[in-house]
């Protein structure tokens, strides 16, 4: 669905049945321990990917096999890759059309009670679709934000373990207070009250099998040419597109061109690979003309994710945009250079050591957060157009020594 009507969805309905629920809800915080936990996130695959610590910690609660999640269906790719969750625990909900959301929300609501699943926490930051959703699993005790006295997005309070947003917390510490807050008392507001010093935190390792680098190899190169082996080159990934459900992240096109131009002019032995889902393919193949050399090729929509992660592990350094492959290049040893404007990365930064950020940190930015559901009323996202190509490059430049 489009994200305007999501959001239209969630403020007009959500709004008065949070209400409604709230009054069914049954006083008082009954504490007890987790058996089987289920995780929200129904959207956003990179944030899935700061979760991982935070599921981690859940599997060591409760155990591998008592651990579920329940996501959109185009964003299951990178948990059936991080491995953490049995096949047959991850719930998917189909979002094609509203009346497909809501017959599969019905089967996956169905499917929690049916597991006898005691614990929610929604990862959602103020959805209401996801508190709603949490109530309605029957859980006892659920875990999510809560607005206090802030003047916050409205949701009830359908929530036992209630938590306070942060803002100056970064997202991965946020999901763990999340799971650490099941082993506190619910009474206790607000949450979590646990040392920021006490969560670990750790990340996966992506490592392809032989026959998965043979492939892409085999796919790369017919496309690269002029006969050179792919492991004595260098090769650069450029991610043009942030998701459409925030184009305010995205750097202009014209801007991956111009720099692709210089990475191919003033080094040797570099190929230029665009990388974007299937939607953005035209405008990758676009980008890889006005870049106009045969070093430059369009990847965009021919890979899974999966295959995508393969590619990181055989280039060199990747220039993103704020998404998703600025989090799932944490998997993999790529030197990444992350472009970020509306958002913060004091928030959502990357957690690789070969990562680094270009941020202008203009007094204004972030304007896409919690407070507005990340819907900004910005028309002009000057903090990605202040970010100079020149400055980009150099980063790649001294990337390439």
């Amino acid at each position: 669905m489009n994200p305007n009507t999501i959001r239209r969805i969630d403020y007009y309905i959500g709004r008065p049945i949070c209400f409604l629920l709230t009054l069914f809800r049954s006083s008082g915080n009954k504490t007890t321990k987790p058996q089987k936990i289920i995780f929200l996130k129904f959207i956003e695959q990179g944030a899935t990917v700061l979760a991982y610590s935070a599921i981690k910690r859940a599997e060591g609660l409760v155990g591998r096999e008592n651990i579920y999640f329940c996501v959109f269906e185009n964003n299951r790719s990178i948990l059936d890759i991080l491995d953490i969750i049995p096949s047959e625990n991850i719930i998917i909900i189909r979002e094609r059309t509203f009346f497909t959301f809501l017959s599969s929300s019905f089967s996956a609501l169905l499917k929690i009670r049916r597991e006898r699943i005691n614990a929610v926490i929604d990862m959602e930051f103020f959805s209401r679709a996801s508190a709603i959703f949490a109530f309605l699993s029957g859980a006892k005790m659920r875990v999510g934000l809560h607005r206090f006295t802030s003047e916050l997005p409205y949701r009830g309070n359908l929530m036992t373990h209630r938590i306070q947003h942060n803002p100056y917390l970064h997202i991965s510490s946020f999901y763990l207070s999340l799971v650490e807050a099941l082993l506190q008392n619910p009474a206790e507001i607000p949450m979590t009250k646990v040392p920021v010093s006490s969560m670990q935190k750790n990340m996966p390792v992506f490592t392809p099998a032989e026959n998965e680098k043979t492939d892409m190899q085999k796919h790369l190169a017919p496309l690269i040419g002029n006969g050179n082996k792919i492991d004595e080159m260098k090769l650069v990934i450029l991610n043009p597109n942030a998701s459409d459900l925030l184009p305010l992240r995205k750097w202009e096109s014209e801007n991956f061109i111009e720099l692709g131009k210089r990475i191919i002019s003033e080094n040797e032995n570099v190929r230029i690979i665009i990388s974007g889902a299937a939607s953005e393919q035209k405008d990758a193949e676009i980008i890889c003309e006005k870049i106009g050399s045969s070093k430059a090729i369009s990847m965009a929509g021919k890979t899974t994710l999966r295959e995508l992660l393969v590619l990181y592990t055989m280039s060199d350094i990747l220039v993103t945009n704020d998404s998703g492959p600025g989090h799932f290049s944490a998997l993999t040893a790529i030197n990444t250079i992350i472009l970020f404007g509306p958002e913060t990365p004091k928030l959502f930064g990357p957690v690789s050591p070969n990562a680094s950020v270009i941020w202008k940190e203009l007094a204004c930015s972030p304007c896409v957060n919690v407070f507005n559901h990340r819907f900004s009323p910005c028309n002009n996202n000057v903090c990605m157009k202040s970010i100079m190509v020149d400055e980009v490059y150099s980063s790649v430049k001294a990337l390439m020594i």
